[in-house]
């Protein structure tokens, strides 16, 4: 067999989807780390010699009040009286207009720019740290949706301001118990204009005129709604316009002058009312301030900005408010609202433009400082330009702050260059799309697909070459990635990695492909009819076929949300509907039914089925059974579904909820007996198996596994789940005893697994071998029998006289020179030969459920059991499906596994992924995962996000390592109800899976048609999801819905793949062993 062609063929596959996925996701997701330190008021640079307490001083205002108008796109707040003819969303916010032509020194409006992504959690992330929220942030407590940066929120608590929120119960999963008094109101449901802002409005009034507050947020969902439902074209956006201007009058009717009242917008939308992406209209909010005090210069002067940055809402508030800016702020202060040197403002002594700008300098600095230190995405050019200019600037503030001299206005204006230099260096780092990157990631990912399918359909081609197939793709992508470096380095003096991966990917791919076709063309020309037939896969009539159909029809379904949302639904139903298309198939075309009798055969002038009637009728029977089978684990597993936030009134299944929490009694013992039963059944099942087939009579470590480690490994489960579940206040004297076994049992069980899989790969070998000497008799006794099973029945049933060809004629040759001394000749009796393969593989895939349940909730143990016995029934489908398919000769011949079974192990992969309680949401992340065996938490990251990713893909793990059982399954199952073989030499009893190693060449190429063609289908439905990113960026459920299915898609492919290798690896090791075993069987003088 050739292993290591198949694994290096496998493993460069998979670089090229790792390659187009890294590439896509860092031109997407825009990633940063979170920097989790807070400012202190000691933090705050005092300008001047005397050192002051920052916090404690009067600050210019000792109120604020922030109305937040969701969408609010800046043309709404524009007012034009010669407008007769204004639309819906135009000349609705006139109040905003009047404060600034009438009280200008009170009032400002400015447009307000948000960095994309411009969606609500991500903007009120973004004017709350002052920092670039992403759609990933990457932060120490990945278990968490609160906001760990320091922000304004948490100052104000600090610095013992009351904060009162209402509106938009986003606000309470992100500052979560931050507030003095919180009114949430539910946000999703965008068909609903009214609730949210009839809320607010309940209680705003009588709040401002009350004296338990500091800081007043209220934020409206109204405008928001409206532009999602009907667009801003349409006359519910002027009613809700309208409704929020007479709130500003009234909300401006009730402010005391130490009041500043911001109004703003925290993003805006598109012409179709969406938003989440990055052009104008979804990044220009409306930001308008004002003060019954004066706030502003009467004149707008040089300062007065034309944009307002939405980051420099941050350091404006804190200072006017008299709190320390967050650690993590890059916004630069607000000019205007300060007033220029030696200035003052009223009684209050405020901080002037210079101080204000030295203080945000020192902060943002810090801040640089911190970051560059724990992350090294800023370019290294950038960071110390940046640093060399606060060095001089520091200098000069300092020798200027010491003297008597005024200060020169090119100081500010210098400090304020800083500021914008270090805010677009982090936005261009953070927060921007990188089309190209994106584009080539999706290009390398389209040739990976076809590079795969490619590979699936010329697999045997691909083995047969006696020159690596790699060569020439491996050595044209060096070179082509040399030279891109090399390129880079002389013309910007330094290397991207990334675009070297890509030349050199890319290249790999299409080099690959050229010479496939060359190899195509070559064949055909020696080998004519049979290499056109190879050469025929990318006709339309192999294209379109039911399976690859549904494949397709699914990747495009990718594209919608609706069925991202039902995605749990929609794949039971795929399933049962290509599940179903077996019999209908086989049943019209007549292989359901036993054939009907010929007399030309019964005259011997046809050849006769290889089948009787009545094994014909048991198969049948058997695959509508099995049929039968899988349609029960399918509805039964649609129990166990969770629920998206979109779905509403959606139950998510109570076996999600761990026994601990479960307060009725009686329902936990049932939830505990349940999971004992499913627990206990998955063992049985696994171990009579093994048992049936001959697997648990030798001494290895394999049967070890079975025998013991497997069964101690579920006793460990069951105890733990049962310590788990035991309140402790319900046992005090115990509570310690608890606790110990809360620790000790889990980590034992992780010791067994590990155990347990070692063993197996170490010694896989499951055969069980007796030597007998036949004396006296005058008939030869068979010279090599191996038995699948001890009973005599089990022995009759499984014989299997011949083996291996060539030890056969090993055999004969030995014999011959032995002058035909029969009587001493050994037998040997072999157990467990017939699944030799099939019975490691299997107990592989069992120890590892069974650790993967240990990551579970309690009440996935009947559902873990439903996968098994649905991949037990899609095993014997396709079993079935092929023994009859055999016995009119419609079998394609040889070991390779049909499209059907590939497609249907995949779906159930996704199926049971939804069916253990996942979903493509990072809410639905079962975070408890990370802390089974670890209850006091961890020291880094690396193993509690391993252990989430085990827990979450745990139905893409079990499918990928068991998917080479497809292989094995016709021949383990071939030999049920007939000796005879279905395929094969004739006169010859079915080896079962020996039959590989008779035809090692066809074992290899069938092995690696299986994989990639399943790699094919997992890397369609990550092709699907990229596209659907890209097309969607500017989707309105673009970082709801398919950002999040992106990622997940991405990771499954990435553990699913990697599961394959392993599973493929795990072949080949027991391959080895079996070859190894032959070698020790057969005496030296008979080889």
């Amino acid at each position: 067999m050739k292993g290591l062609r198949l694994l290096s063929l496998l493993l460069w596959l998979c670089s090229l989807y790792y390659v187009g996925i890294y590439l896509f996701v860092g031109g997407f997701l825009l990633v940063r780390l979170e920097v989790n330190r807070t400012s202190t008021c000691g933090d705050v640079l005092q300008p001047g010699d005397e050192l002051r307490d920052f916090c404690h001083e009067q600050p210019r205002f000792r109120r604020a009040v922030l109305l937040i108008i969701d969408a609010l796109r800046v043309d709404f707040t524009r007012f034009d009286h010669k407008n007769v003819a204004a639309l819906p969303f135009e000349n609705k916010l006139p109040v905003l207009v009047e404060m600034v032509t009438l009280r200008p020194s009170h009032s400002r409006l400015y447009p307000f720019r948000a960095d994309p992504p411009t969606t609500t959690m991500q903007r009120i992330k973004g004017f709350t740290t002052g920092s670039l929220p992403t759609f990933v942030d990457v932060g120490n407590n990945f278990a968490s949706s609160a906001i760990l940066e320091d922000n304004l929120i948490h100052q104000f608590g600090t610095a013992g301001k009351r904060v009162v929120f209402m509106g938009d119960d986003t606000w309470e999963s992100l500052f979560p118990k931050r507030f003095h008094r919180s009114l949430p109101f539910p946000s999703f449901n965008v068909k609903d204009l009214h609730t949210v802002d009839n809320g607010i409005l309940q209680h705003l009034y009588s709040t401002m005129v009350g004296d338990d507050w500091d800081v007043l947020v209220a934020h409206f969902l109204g405008v928001d709604h409206c532009g999602h439902r009907f667009g801003p074209d349409h006359p519910a956006m002027a009613d809700k316009l309208t409704q929020m201007d007479g709130v500003i009058r009234s909300v401006i009717d009730r402010l005391q002058n130490d009041t500043l009242l911001v109004v703003m917008g925290d993003h805006g939308m598109t012409d179709s009312g969406d938003h989440g992406g990055e052009s104008q209209k979804e990044t220009d909010a409306a930001l308008f301030l004002y003060s019954p005090s004066h706030l502003f210069p009467p004149q707008p002067s040089q300062s007065e900005p034309t944009v307002v940055p939405q980051t420099d809402l941050v350091p404006t508030l804190a200072l006017l408010l008299g709190v320390p800016i967050p650690y993590s702020n890059l916004g630069q202060v607000l000019l205007p609202l300060f007033p220029s040197h030696g200035h003052t403002v009223g009684a209050v002594r405020s901080l002037s433009q210079l101080e204000a700008l030295w203080i945000n300098a020192k902060q943002v600095n810090r801040f640089l400082e911190t970051y560059s230190g724990i992350a090294k995405d800023i370019p290294p050019e950038s960071l110390s330009q940046l640093k060399d200019q606060f060095s001089r600037l520091s200098s000069e503030y300092l020798t200027t702050v010491g003297g008597t001299q005024t200060p020169s206005p090119q100081l500010a204006a210098s400090l304020q260059v800083y500021l914008a230099s270090v805010r677009d260096t982090c936005r261009a780092t953070w927060a921007k799309f990188n089309p190209l990157k994106m584009a080539a990631g999706l290009t390398i990912l389209a040739f990976a697909c076809l590079t795969c399918f490619t590979l699936s359909e010329l697999s045997r081609l691909m083995i047969r070459e006696n020159v690596s197939v790699l060569k020439t793709p491996i050595i044209t992508a060096l070179m082509v990635g040399v030279c891109v470096a090399a390129v880079q380095l002389l013309a910007q003096g330094y290397v991207e990695v990334s675009w070297c991966l890509a030349a050199a990917t890319l290249s790999s791919e299409l080099s690959f492909l050229w010479r496939t076709c060359q190899s195509r063309a070559i064949t055909a020309a020696k080998n004519g009819s049979e290499a056109l037939k190879c050469a025929s896969w990318l006709t339309p009539s192999c294209l379109l076929v039911p399976h690859l159909l549904v494949t397709l029809l699914r990747c495009a379904s990718l594209l919608s949300d609706s069925y991202v949302i039902a995605e749990g639904r929609a794949v039971t139903f795929l399933v049962l509907s290509l599940a179903i298309c077996i019999p209908i198939r086989l049943n019209w075309d007549g292989l359901l039914s036993p054939p009907i009798h010929d007399p030309l055969k019964a005259a011997g002038l046809l050849p006769s089925s290889t089948l009787s009637p009545s094994a014909v009728r048991k198969e049948s029977c058997t695959l509508l059974a099995c049929l039968g089978l899988l349609v029960g684990s399918v509805y039964l597993s649609l129990s166990f579904h969770g629920c998206r936030e979109e779905q509403g009134s959606c139950q998510s299944s109570p076996f999600l909820t761990p026994l601990a929490r479960l307060q009725d009694n009686q329902l936990k013992n049932l939830h505990y007996v349940l999971s004992v039963c499913s627990l206990g059944l998955w063992t049985y099942l696994l171990r009579c198996y093994l048992r049936h087939y001959g697997n648990l009579n030798s001494s290895g470590g394999t049967v070890f596994t079975a025998q013991c480690i497997l069964p101690m490994l579920s006793v460990c489960l069951g105890l733990y789940w049962a310590v788990s579940a035991t309140p402790e206040e319900s046992f005090r004297n115990l509570a310690e005893l608890i606790s110990l076994a809360q620790l000790v049992l889990p980590r034992t069980a992780f010791f067994l697994l590990g155990l347990g899989l070692l063993l197996i790969w170490i010694n896989p070998l499951t055969v069980f071998v007796k030597t007998t000497i036949a004396r006296g008799s005058s008939l030869p006794p068979p010279r090599y029998r191996a038995s699948t099973g001890i009973s005599p029945q089990a022995e009759l049933r499984h014989l299997i006289p011949q083996i291996y060809q060539r030890m056969r004629h090993s055999l004969d040759d030995g014999e011959l020179n032995k002058d035909n001394e029969v009587g001493s000749r050994p037998a040997v009796e072999a157990y467990g030969l017939g699944t030799v393969y099939s019975a490691p593989l299997l107990l592989f895939c069992g120890m590892l459920g069974t650790g993967l349940l240990l990551l579970h909730p309690e009440g996935m143990a009947l559902s873990f059991l439903l996968m098994l016995l649905q991949m037990g029934a899609l095993l014997h489908i396709h079993a079935s499906s092929t023994t009859l398919s055999s016995l009119h000769g419609t079998h394609s011949g040889g070991f390779n596994v049909p499209w059907i079974p590939v497609v249907l192990w995949s779906l159930a992969a996704t199926q049971f992924f939804h069916a253990t309680g996942h979903l493509p949401t990072f809410p639905s992340i079962q975070w408890n995962a990370a802390f089974v065996g670890f209850p006091h938490g961890h020291t880094s990251n690396i193993l509690p996000a391993s252990l989430v990713t085990l827990n979450t893909f745990a139905s893409h793990i079990m499918f990928a390592v068991g998917s080479p059982l497809l292989l094995f399954w016709p021949l383990v199952c071939e030999v049920r109800g007939s000796r005879g073989r279905v395929c094969g030499e004739e006169g010859e009893d079915a080896v079962m899976e020996m039959r590989l190693r008779e035809n090692p060449q066809q074992f290899s190429s069938a092995l690696l048609q299986l994989s990639t063609r399943y790699l094919f289908i997992l890397g369609a439905q990550v092709f699907a999801s990229v596209c659907a990113a890209a097309i969607l960026r500017r989707h309105l459920m673009v970082w709801k819905v398919f950002a999040p299915k992106l990622m997940f898609e991405a990771s499954g492919f990435l553990v699913s793949s990697f599961s394959v290798l392993i599973g493929v690896m795990l072949v080949l090791r027991v391959d080895v062993a079996v070859g190894r075993w032959f070698k020790r069987l057969v005496p030296d003088a008979s080889r």
